[in-house]
């Protein structure tokens, strides 16, 4: 191996930092949508996802959040690749629902029951692209506009 190859040069990191922080902040602000729409007025109350509305919108946004969490993880992802990974995360999930393991978790704990659900539902199953491809779609014009300037 180079030794030039084991350094990263001082524009990457910064790169890489201001991506990931980028991804946090956006993450932290699909978090507060959707939790906010979770505690409007006319739910079942506090986190209560029984309606429609919420809970169709908390998967897309979910999804949406885990797109952000990719860039955490890996910030060179392109956007494409992020999307499928974010989409192939959330199906598994959801298939996971299908065990019976996030639904004994959730009983247990809120956290469990934000991150892993707890009810196998197949409509989600199409909520979860709703969530990425746009924002992908949003992400490679952006690539392509700065790369272009």
């Amino acid at each position: 191996m180079r030794a030039h190859a084991l350094v990263e040069p001082a524009f990457y990191r910064h790169a890489v930092i201001k991506v990931r922080a980028t991804a946090v902040l956006a993450a932290l602000v699909i978090l507060a949508v959707a939790l906010g729409i979770r505690l409007m007025p006319g739910s079942g109350g506090i986190l209560d996802g029984s309606g429609a509305f919420a809970q169709n919108s908390g998967t897309a946004l979910y999804a949406s959040m885990i797109y952000a969490g990719v860039f955490v993880l890996v910030p060179a992802a392109r956007p494409v690749t992020a999307g499928i990974a974010a989409i192939g995360f959330c199906w598994a999930v959801e298939l996971f629902q299908l065990t019976g393991v996030p639904e004994h978790l959730s009983e247990r704990s809120l956290i469990a029951r934000l991150v892993l659900g707890a009810h196998y539902d197949s409509a989600d199953m199409l909520w979860y692209p709703i969530g990425v491809i746009p924002l992908v779609a949003i992400h490679h014009v952006l690539r392509t506009r700065r790369r272009s300037s």
